[in-house]
């Protein structure tokens, strides 16, 4: 069985009720059609110190990737031609 992707702004959707108005997760879970485990995930992963570290993990594999792109490739053309 393949696990289904939620988009980041329905996460939020179903969040908000839970963190910022203290609804039940059973009562939101039935009213957006989701298990009752995903919420719970949800909830860390948006909170917000959790977002800051994911973008600054993101930066910095982005320094990473560009300063890896400046070497120059020494072992074939990596571009296929």
């Amino acid at each position: 069985m393949r696990t289904q992707r939620f988009a980041l702004e329905f996460k939020g959707e179903v969040v908000t009720p839970l963190s910022e108005r203290g609804y039940a997760v059973a009562a939101v879970c039935a009213r957006f059609g989701v298990s009752s485990h995903s919420p719970y995930k949800w909830v860390k992963a948006l909170s917000p110190g959790n977002l800051e570290k994911q973008a600054a993990e993101l930066i910095e594999a982005k320094r990473e990737r560009f300063r890896l792109n400046q070497i120059p490739c020494f072992f074939g053309d990596h571009h296929g031609h």
